[in-house]
């Protein structure tokens, strides 16, 4: 609940995707004005970027209620089927992880995006039919942070494809200092300033970061977040000057200790650390090499000079990896 009290409702209020913000004020606008339901949307991008974010807003815009399901959750065509037949004119329906339907819940969708058709099987055998009931016009937004692994089929039926990148701190300060206004939290600039400069470029992060800094400044100060008692709460909760975490240094360690800097496979990394591969991968891969601390190459992850860098470690070990 608190989440969704800090999101931005209307274009307007969204700071930061200044691209992806324009390009959807033109389609809502060009739809609005043709009295139409927008065309379908597909974002795609790290997670915490504001995927769900941006449908609530798109639905705010177009005067329409927003249905909320994910590709998981979905695992039959029929629960599918009966989300679809339920929609009304003009709503939207948000899918998030969408790479993950099934296929036989894709090949229900299609029709339905295309078309504004449910295709349904009557019967089995070869006395089986299809009857096709129509469906009043609505709008797919799918979310994804693994576009790869949408089939293509899947992915020209949207009309609209935008990827969400990482926010600057700048960007970042500002959602901030709006959230610290709306939960009442006492902040000073060099509180905010640390504060976005370690969120990972990431808005969720950064909230996340915000109300555990609050917690340490009300239990340890006045309850005034200044730069230095978030310098002490960051410390505690091991997120260093550049945002990265526990888990994102024990990566890093891993390729430059373990592998001698790389090239090292994902699964190895993944079973070297203890974590899922989809998490190095998804949460974890991204906010490094946005850094360029690590690099891909076609026989693994390696580690660049600046993650040597960042973690002391002398650059002797590049010259010592660079004899394997």
């Amino acid at each position: 609940m608190l989440d969704r009290a800090l999101r931005p409702q209307r274009l307007d209020d969204l700071i930061g995707q200044d691209r992806v913000r324009e390009n959807l004020r033109i389609l809502i606008e060009a739809s609005k004005g043709r009295n139409e339901p927008m065309e379908h949307a597909l974002f795609y991008g790290p997670p915490g970027l504001g995927k769900t974010t941006l449908a609530h807003i798109i639905a705010n815009e177009m005067g329409a209620n927003i249905r909320i399901t994910a590709g998981p959750s979905i695992e039959r065509a029929g629960d599918l089927a009966a989300i679809l037949s339920n929609l009304h004119e003009k709503e939207v329906l948000f899918i998030d992880e969408i790479h993950r339907l099934g296929k036989v819940v894709e090949e229900i969708l299609y029709p339905a995006m295309e078309d504004f058709a449910l295709d349904l099987v009557i019967g089995q055998g070869p006395g089986a039919r299809t009857v096709r009931l129509s469906l009043p016009r609505f709008t797919v937004i799918g979310a994804t942070t693994r576009l790869a692994l949408l089939s293509a089929p899947l992915r020209t039926r949207f009309g609209a494809t935008y990827r969400l990148d990482f926010y600057d701190e700048a960007a970042l300060e500002r959602i901030v200092d709006n959230a610290a206004r709306a939960l009442k939290i006492p902040l000073e600039p060099a509180g905010r300033a640390e504060i976005a400069r370690r969120g990972r470029g990431t808005p969720r992060v950064a909230l996340r970061v915000l109300r555990r800094v609050r917690d340490y400044a009300q239990v340890r100060g006045d309850g005034v977040v200044t730069g230095e008692l978030a310098a002490e709460a960051l410390a505690l909760l091991e997120i260093d000057a550049r945002g990265l975490d526990d888990l994102d240094r024990r990566v890093l360690h891993t390729i430059i200790e373990k592998f001698d800097g790389g090239p090292v496979g994902l699964e190895t990394i993944a079973a070297s650390v203890g974590e899922a591969a989809d998490t190095i991968m998804d949460v974890v891969e991204p906010y490094l090499l946005q850094l360029g601390f690590i690099g891909r190459t076609p026989r693994g992850r390696v580690a660049t000079r600046l993650a040597y860098d960042h973690l002391n470690i002398p650059y002797t070990q590049l010259e010592q990896a660079a004899l394997f």
